[in-house]
């Protein structure tokens, strides 16, 4: 299924994540470090469809280099999950989107790294300029929704250091994992009507510390 970058799509997005029933996980929770994304929803490279924004970490970073990850990162005190992510946005794509851009929230994933993740959906305009930060950024990448729609762009393994499921996200013969998967994968379902929990989704160990 293809949709279209336009003002329909935006409005059938914003209703489902209306729709979406949140939820935000207790017990070890306050304890974490409080971060955010942004699912950042602008034109695909081809077409007239719809993609999302996803980087390739630069490979100089302390944490997580090279890694597959959507734009985001710690919050910032005084911010908001919203405002954090349009901030990241902005400093690792150069990409400008107000709180008027958000279309919601997705639910808070906690990671083994110690932070709550909370994904932001921004809906990017068509004349916004990306220009990735290369301290942050090695590169960018329009994923299309309908890459994220086939039944096949997603798959679950085992790992013999947790009982829970691993999630794998299969782009261009590659592997992308939780929690980025997982993030992504929730967004999957949001389109699809469906509240999907996925908190309890495991990362491969590289991505523990």
């Amino acid at each position: 299924m293809v949709r279209s970058f336009d003002d329909t799509t935006r409005r059938n997005i914003a209703e489902l994540c209306a729709r979406f029933r949140r939820v935000q996980p207790g017990g070890a929770a306050p304890s974490l470090k409080r971060a955010a994304v942004a699912i950042a929803l602008t034109r695909a490279k081809a077409g007239e469809g719809t993609a999302f924004l996803l980087t390739r970490r630069a490979a100089n970073l302390r944490a997580h280099s090279a890694q597959w990850a959507l734009p985001g990162g710690r919050c910032d005190p005084g911010e908001n999950q919203a405002q954090s992510a349009l901030r990241e946005l902005h400093e690792e794509l150069g990409v400008n989107s107000s709180e008027s851009d958000v279309l919601g929230l997705l639910d808070d994933y906690p990671t083994r790294s110690g932070y709550l993740i909370t994904p932001v959906v921004v809906w990017v305009s068509t004349d916004a300029v990306i220009a990735p930060n290369p301290d942050e950024v090695e590169s960018v990448h329009h994923i299309a929704l309908a890459d994220i729609e086939r039944d096949d762009a997603f798959s679950f393994t085992t790992i013999l250091e947790s009982t829970r499921r691993v999630i794998r996200f299969h782009l261009d013969g590659q592997h992308i994992h939780a929690p980025t998967a997982a993030l992504i994968y929730q967004f999957r379902e949001v389109l699809a009507g469906r509240d999907t929990r996925v908190a309890e989704l495991e990362q491969p160990v590289f991505a523990w510390k």
